[in-house]
């Protein structure tokens, strides 16, 4: 089973005790807003996004890793890689992203989550080039993805809801991890 410690958190593959805290980030408008049309989802919209994160495990060898607080066992959210399949210009590139409830914000914890994740990407997934999409005015994210090294590609439309998306891009050669 794929783990990976920091100094914090435990990035770790799903539980089935994971579903509940899970689905009350994604009940919360604030964690909600800059993803997809902004729309909370529920329980069961949860445990669907769950199967299919677990699912892009098994299919890809990579997907999106439950974020656990080591100091009290909390999950916090998830950081991971998937193919953002959302976005068809984007092609079989692979993205970052992360969520995280709002309790956990500020703190730190998604910069140290995703850099473990872009270090997992690029040495032991072999991966050569990482991407991330962010929506244009998440500044929260932006700050995270230049910590991250990252540098903008270039700016898009979100194909079904249409508001400006903006793509950045590290590769092997850029990563001082």
């Amino acid at each position: 089973m794929t783990e990976i410690r920091t100094p914090r958190l435990l990035l770790r593959r799903w539980y089935d005790d994971d579903l509940v805290p899970m689905a009350d980030i994604n009940a919360d408008p604030r964690a909600m807003r800059w993803v997809g049309d902004g729309s909370v989802r529920d329980l069961d919209q949860t445990a669907e996004a769950i199967e299919r994160w677990e699912e892009e495990w098994d299919e890809e060898g990579f997907g999106l890793f439950a974020v656990e607080l080591l100091a009290s066992g909390e999950l916090a959210g998830f950081t991971g890689l998937s193919v953002p399949g959302f976005l068809p210009e984007a092609g079989a590139a692979v993205a970052i992203s992360w969520r995280l409830g709002p309790q956990f914000w500020g703190q730190g914890y998604a910069s140290e989550a995703a850099q473990a994740t872009l270090e997992f990407a690029l040495q032991d997934r072999g991966l050569d080039r990482v991407i991330s999409i962010s929506r244009v005015g998440d500044t929260a994210s932006e700050n995270v993805i230049r910590k991250l090294g990252m540098v903008p590609e270039r700016e898009t439309a979100h194909p079904v809801h249409g508001f400006p998306l903006r793509v950045h891009t590290i590769d092997l050669t850029e990563y001082q991890g």
